[in-house]
C-alpha cells in the first residue's frame, strides 16, 4: 500500500517577532530527520509542504539530509497552521480587552486550548478563518497527498493541521485535534498507509532522529 508521511516543521521562534523562521535547533532537527528517513530506506516519489517559511525552511533540510537534488516540493495551503494570534484577537476584541498574546509558555498553550476548542464550538466572534473551512482544506490537502499514481509521499507540515488530519481520518470528536498537537514534536514523523477506500494511521509523533545521544538538544516542542 502506498505511504504518506507527514512531518511536523522543526523548531520555529517562539517569542520571537517572527514566529515563522527556524530556529538554529529546527535547521538541525530537519536535517537530522531527513538522514534517519533515508536510513530507514524512505524514497518519496512525490514532495508536498504548505506555504509558510518554516514548512520550505524544514523541507530544505530534509532534501539535504536524505541526499537528494533537483526537487521542486508542491504546495497547498492546506497544510498550513491555522493562526491562534488572529483567533484569540478577534476573541479578546469582542470582549474589549488587550488583545496580546501571553509570552510565557504555560499561558500561551492553556490558552491556546482554550480558544482552539471555543473555535470548535463556533463560539470564536468573526473569526478569519471557521472550524468548519480549516477542517476542510486540511482534507482536501490530504486527499491530494493520498492521490493516485504514487507510491510514496513525504509531507511537511504544521502540529495543528497534522492533528487535525490524523484526528479526521479516525472520526474522533474535534478536542482530540488541539490535544493531539499539543503533544507534537518538532520534526515528529506521522506515517498513514492508505488505498482508494480505506486510510490507516500506522505511526504518531515519531522521531527517528533522536536517541540518547542528542536528546537534550534535538527534543523540542515549541
Amino acid at each position: 500500500m502506498p505511504v504518506l508521511y507527514v512531518v511536523r516543521h522543526g523548531q520555529a521562534s517562539f517569542g520571537a517577532d517572527d514566529y515563522d523562521v527556524l530556529s538554529p535547533t529546527g535547521h538541525k532537527q530537519a536535517e537530522a530527520v531527513g538522514r534517519a528517513l533515508a536510513a530507514q530506506g524512505v524514497k518519496p516519489d512525490a514532495w508536498i509542504m504548505g506555504d509558510m517559511r518554516r514548512h520550505r525552511e524544514t523541507m530544505e533540510g530534509i532534501l539535504k539530509g536524505m541526499g537528494v537534488e533537483g526537487v521542486t516540493p508542491e504546495i497547498h495551503a492546506g497544510l498550513n497552521e491555522y493562526d491562534f494570534g488572529a483567533l484569540l484577537s478577534a476573541k479578546l476584541k469582542a470582549l474589549g480587552q488587550d488583545t496580546t498574546p501571553p509570552r510565557d509558555r504555560s499561558n500561551y498553550f492553556r490558552t491556546l486550548k482554550e480558544v482552539v476548542q471555543e473555535w470548535h464550538r463556533d463560539e470564536i466572534p468573526d473569526p478569519y478563518e471557521t472550524y468548519g473551512d480549516f477542517r476542510a482544506r486540511v482534507e482536501d490537502a490530504r486527499q491530494v497527498c493520498m492521490r493516485d499514481g504514487v507510491k510514496t509521499v513525504l509531507a511537511v507540515s504544521s502540529g495543528g493541521a497534522i492533528g487535525q488530519m490524523i484526528s479526521g481520518i479516525l472520526d474522533a470528536p474535534p478536542i482530540t485535534q488541539v490535544k493531539l498537537q499539543l503533544q507534537m514534536k518538532n520534526c515528529a514523523v506521522n506515517r498513514f498507509v492508505y488505498s482508494s477506500r480505506n486510510v490507516y494511521l500506522h505511526g504518531f509523533n515519531e522521531t527517528p532522529h533522536i536517541d540518547a545521544s542528542n536528546e537534550a538538544e534535538m527534543l523540542t516542542y515549541s
